[in-house]
């Protein structure tokens, strides 16, 4: 567009310019609130009248009685295991020596039960060693003051001692 007489030169500029102000100030405008979680408040839809029935399976129950039936399951299929080695291994030792299959048999809870009295002993002896003496080193006057507390109870009354 050429600039006439009555309009001025920049003019078409000028619109141009307030025109891109304006959409600037629109887009940086407040922002429209977005809501951020949403209930539906609608009621569930009903699938019969007929009261809930115990399905096919596991009954329904606590979460830890959960855990501790799946317990008891794996306890049971560890014991059967363990069951069916000892079974197999006194089927196959069925031709062995019984007195030669006590000593061996004998011979672990032996040395168990050895040890477990060599590590009593230990811990006796820890027990009975010298006690553990503590040095107090103070830098300024102390006053140590001791005192008992001796409390009798006879029945309901009850006396009470401070004494140094």
């Amino acid at each position: 567009m050429t600039p006439t007489p009555e309009t001025p030169a920049g003019s078409d500029a000028v619109a141009q310019a307030a025109a891109l102000i304006a959409a600037v100030e629109d887009a940086c405008g407040p922002a429209p609130v977005v809501p951020t979680a949403y209930r539906d408040t609608s009621p569930l839809p009903v699938t019969g009248a007929a009261a809930p029935v115990a399905q096919p399976g596991r009954p329904p129950m606590s979460q830890r009685a959960t855990d501790v039936s799946a317990l008891m399951l794996a306890g049971g299929a560890g014991t059967l295991m363990a069951g069916t080695g000892a079974g197999v291994a006194l089927w196959a030792l069925g031709g062995v020596d019984p007195v030669a299959l006590a000593l061996a048999a004998g011979a672990p809870v032996a040395v168990l039960a050895a040890l477990s009295r060599v590590l009593r002993r230990a811990g006796q002896a820890a027990a009975q060693a010298a006690p553990v003496t503590h040095h107090h080193t103070y830098t300024g006057p102390v006053r140590q003051e001791h005192r008992t507390t001796t409390t009798t109870t006879r029945g309901v009354i009850a006396r009470t001692r401070n004494g140094r």
